[in-house]
């Protein structure tokens, strides 16, 4: 990391995910800082941005690691820094990042499919939100990440039940997702990377069993109890592509991907995530062929002159 006062700021809640990052802008030779939200403060009345351009990093899942987690506080601190002249990229998509029934209005205003989806703030509005729905369905936490905060209910006394005992998932943000299982063929999701609204690159990710947490990035992979998952690059059909690209942009993505399956009660393809903490693939290079945070290098690289242009 180089000691010229920096061009940007990486702000983070994870202490390993980003060491891929790290080794590239160093590799360029990029002016950088890092900053950690643990321990971060700010005062309103002052604290300038610490870089033109501030890079968040924030992950939804941080809720899990520390209950006194970042999510909110990020909300009122990046607000606090663009009003001062930074640009804070991902931090448009932050209110949809955080909000799992936002991102599935995103996505059908685009007119594309989702699982079919009720949204509560209260428990008991559980059973009367599943009139219509097909049974199995998830419950599912507004605010989630790495899976967590998703069960599945086999039937309406099943869910019930779970209801009446205060067990069923919840946000953080107090807001849950009712939503019909979408059993995914042959076991598998499509997981689409997005560079400033573009097409990066696309993953075929398969996994054993159910489980929902299907992080591709090194250190999810090596955590205990992970999934054993398999990752192939994947082309996919134009259409997909045309869509991820127009999800990536209503939903303000600077970087992130976009998750679909296709369902195999009748073959309709189901988009049902948006996620702006893109770690990317663990060996990018056996994977994909090359390294993708080069490309996110370069765009960095672009967006450090181009508003080094706009401040002068």
């Amino acid at each position: 990391m180089s000691d010229a006062t920096p061009d940007l700021a990486i702000l983070y809640e994870h202490p390993q995910w980003f060491e891929p990052l790290f080794a590239a802008l160093d590799r360029r030779g990029v002016a950088y800082v890092k900053s950690s939200f643990a321990g971060h403060h700010f005062d309103p009345q002052g604290s300038p941005p610490p870089a033109p351009v501030v890079f968040s990093r924030l992950a939804m899942s941080s809720f899990l690691r520390e209950a006194e987690h970042p999510i909110f506080y990020a909300r009122s601190l990046y607000a606090h820094w663009a009003a001062r002249g930074a640009r804070v990229l991902n931090a448009e998509a932050l209110d949809v990042d955080a909000s799992k029934a936002r991102q599935l209005s995103v996505i059908s205003a685009l007119g594309l499919l989702t699982p079919e989806t009720r949204v509560v703030h209260r428990r008991q509005d559980l059973i009367a939100a599943a009139a219509g729905l097909r049974f199995p369905v998830l419950v599912k936490a507004d605010i989630g990440g790495s899976g967590a905060g998703i069960v599945r209910y086999d039937s309406a006394e099943e869910l019930a039940v779970a209801a009446a005992a205060g067990e069923t998932p919840v946000g953080v943000n107090g807001v849950a997702l009712l939503q019909e299982y979408s059993p995914r063929r042959d076991g598998r999701v499509y997981r689409v990377e997005t560079l400033n609204g573009r097409f990066l690159y696309a993953m075929e990710v398969e996994s054993p069993g159910e489980t929902f947490d299907l992080c591709p990035a090194d250190a999810c992979l090596v955590r205990p109890g992970a999934a054993a998952l398999t990752m192939t690059r994947f082309e996919p059909p134009a259409e997909i592509v045309a869509a991820a690209e127009a999800i990536a942009q209503a939903a303000q993505l600077d970087i992130g991907s976009v998750e679909y399956l296709i369902d195999d009660r009748d073959g309709s393809t189901r988009f049902y995530d948006i996620n702006a903490l893109s770690n990317f693939v663990a060996k990018p290079l056996e994977v994909l062929g090359f390294d993708p945070h080069e490309d996110l290098v370069d765009w960095l690289v672009a967006v450090i002159a181009e508003q080094k242009a706009h401040a002068s």
